[in-house]
């Protein structure tokens, strides 16, 4: 009778200690654990080459128009876009915009990826403060919807 009363024991402790061991108390609650920062953003920009591998202008896709460009960030805020003896320069910068009031609705960064062109036009289309969706070694994916016609762009740079 005890060999099974022990036994009995043995399988509750089993099923208490599964259902322990299956409880997260990390809920993932703090959604500022997977935040990026101005630092790192920075850091990841001006660590090399990038290509344009994406723009999609409001309604068509604009990507062919960097083809062969090759952008580095700088970090004293310059731009500059190369495509052999084409050399286009400007500006960028990355700022936190947690306290405006740009919603655009997605799941995008409080950080902007501000970036000006003065010229040519092709280039000019690049001016913007884009909100990052995301950011890793090799790639920066962002997003601008438009306050006024509510059009979408996307741009993605990817590490040459």
């Amino acid at each position: 009778m005890k060999t099974v009363q022990l036994l009995k024991m043995m399988v509750f402790t089993l099923i208490v200690a599964a259902f322990i061991v299956a409880c997260d108390s990390d809920d993932d609650s703090n959604p500022t654990d997977n935040a990026i920062t101005v630092a790192q953003v920075t850091t990841t920009a001006s660590s090399g080459d990038w290509r344009i591998t994406y723009f999609y202008d409001t309604d068509q896709d604009e990507t062919g128009n960097y083809s062969g460009y090759s952008f580095t960030f700088n970090q004293d805020g310059t731009l500059v876009a190369v495509n052999e003896s084409t050399t286009v320069t400007g500006t960028w910068s990355i700022s936190d915009d947690s306290s405006s009031s740009d919603d655009d609705g997605n799941n995008s960064s409080d950080l902007d990826f501000n970036i000006f062109f003065a010229a040519p036009d092709d280039f000019n289309e690049l001016s913007d403060d884009w909100d990052i969706i995301s950011v890793s070694e090799n790639k920066i994916e962002l997003i601008d919807v438009s306050g006024g016609n509510g059009g979408t762009d996307y741009l993605t740079f990817e590490k040459n």
